[in-house]
Formats: structure tokens, C-alpha cells, sequence
């Protein structure tokens, strides 16, 4: 399952659905992608997966150089949080293909 950056921790404890910056008119889809993920932690015996992508998803250059990590928001040193749709989908079809986050979600960025 895909979902969005809305529900990763921007700080501990602090998700970025909740921070001042997070624009107004993606809440109530970043709210839908967090409640799913609150069912899917729940889920007792469905092998679920869910890939959240930075902050910001634009078509760009596919690298192949990226971090993945799981709960918390990835920022590079600029401070920016940002993976393109190539390297985005790249890191998706890595798990597909080599499954690492079995009943967990992950994320991707620079």
C-alpha cells in the first residue's frame, strides 16, 4: 500500500500531519492515509506493507541513490524532504521484488 508523508514523524512524538506548515488542503487525504495505517497496524494476519514518500514527490531524474528508513520523515543536509516519482517508484518495485518491511511501513527520500 502507498500513503503519504502526512503520517511520518516530523520530530519525536510529532507527526507531520500536525505541524504548522502542513498545508490545509491535504489534510483530510493525509488523515485517510494515517487511519489506514493505524488498521494496518492492527491487522492481525493480512502480510501488509505500506511505502510513504517524502514530503515532496516530483518527476525528476531516476538515481537510484536514496535512503530509505521507517517512521520518521527523511531530510537531506539541506533540510528538505524530497524523492523523485522514478527513484520513488524504483524503491517500490525493490520491495515488491526483495520484501524487507513485511507488516511494517517504510519510507523513502535523499
Amino acid at each position: 500500500m502507498v500513503g503519504g508523508a502526512g503520517s511520518l514523524e516530523a520530530a519525536p512524538g510529532v507527526l507531520v500531519i500536525d505541524t504548522p506548515q502542513f498545508p490545509e488542503a491535504w489534510k483530510a487525504t493525509a488523515e485517510g492515509a494515517r487511519q489506514a495505517l493505524e488498521l494496518l497496524r492492527q491487522e492481525r494476519t493480512l502480510d501488509w506493507t505500506m511505502l510513504s514518500p517524502s514530503a515532496m514527490l516530483e518527476p525528476d531524474k531516476r538515481t537510484g541513490q536514496f535512503r530509505l528508513g521507517d517512521d520518521r520523515l527523511l531530510v537531506d543536509a539541506n533540510g528538505e524532504s524530497r524523492i523523485s516519482l522514478e527513484d520513488y517508484a524504483v524503491a517500490m518495485i525493490d520491495e515488491l521484488e526483495k520484501p524487507a518491511h513485511s507488516r511494517r511501513r517504510f519510507t523513502v527520500g535523499y
